[in-house]
């Protein structure tokens, strides 16, 4: 998938220009094997996947030198190869970018508002992206309620078994459903991805009619949880979604949503718009 350009300069250009000063400033500290992995990498910006051919085009360099670059960081985990051949951001990417996005502008604006939003509602909050078909934790501020999952920043969680990987679904555009889907179906065994197919499809459905999804112990037993979209005005698109949990022996899964979903749509505009 093609995501929308900004503004500002492709991460891609930024790099390739410094490498070419280096080169011609002779600086011999330069590392430029290196550096030419971080081009490779960089060509991801904006794309989910890329083709071998598509990444010697992007990135200007010979396709030996791409071939090796690929093995290595495949090898190391920054790269791998989905089910039709191309490449992805791998595990240890994601990783990094976990800590990176836990400080990002968003979460950090967002990290006070979650904090009240649980001393005032008393429930735990967490928001997620996603990322190679499971919901990345950015945010996760608990509520003094005992839950049996104890999720931190940087942990995953299924996209169809939970409210706030339904959510994100639902809200996603098709382009993006479709990759999500993709990543899931080379993930899952054959029986478990049409499962999750099935339930991320009534899910959308449920979203269009209610503005929120509802997880009533499908991904833990004992956890009731609510989730709703973010819209971040700064990039025009569903970029996260953020979900309130409860013990289920505490409330009815219909009197729940029909008293905090209301508090976390408000929750949720606040920090899409950074206001």
């Amino acid at each position: 998938m093609t995501k929308r350009l900004p503004t500002t300069e492709r991460l891609l250009d930024l790099i390739n220009d410094s490498l070419a000063q280096r080169k011609e400033a002779d600086d011999r500290q330069f590392v430029t094997a290196l550096g030419r992995g971080l081009i490779l990498l960089s060509a991801f910006e904006y794309h989910e996947q890329l083709g071998h051919q598509q990444l010697c085009q992007m990135t200007k360099l010979p396709k030996a030198t791409v071939t090796r670059l690929v093995h290595t960081l495949t090898t190391l985990g920054f790269l791998r190869t989905n089910a039709q051949g191309q490449y992805q951001l791998g595990s240890s990417s994601v990783r990094l970018s976990a800590q990176a996005w836990s400080r990002h502008d968003v979460v950090a604006f967002s990290e006070p508002l979650l904090r009240q939003f649980v001393m005032q509602n008393e429930v735990s909050v967490n928001l997620a992206t996603e990322i190679e078909g499971e919901m990345r934790y950015l945010a996760c501020y608990r509520s003094p309620a005992r839950l049996s999952i104890n999720l931190q920043v940087g942990s995953a969680v299924p996209v169809a078994r939970t409210a706030i990987g339904r959510t994100f679904y639902a809200v996603s555009s098709p382009t993006r459903q479709a990759v999500i889907t993709a990543n899931l179906k080379a993930g899952l065994p054959v029986d478990d991805f049409q499962q999750a197919q099935k339930a991320l499809i009534q899910a959308s459905q449920y979203y269009e009619t209610h503005g929120y999804t509802l997880s009533d112990g499908d991904f833990s037993t004992d956890i009731l949880a609510v989730a709703v979209g973010v819209f971040d005005v700064t990039t025009g698109h569903y970029a996260y979604s953020l979900n309130a949990s409860v013990p289920r022996a505490n409330w009815e899964a219909e009197e729940y949503a029909a008293m905090i979903v209301p508090k976390l749509q408000v929750l949720s505009e606040s920090i899409g718009r950074g206001a």
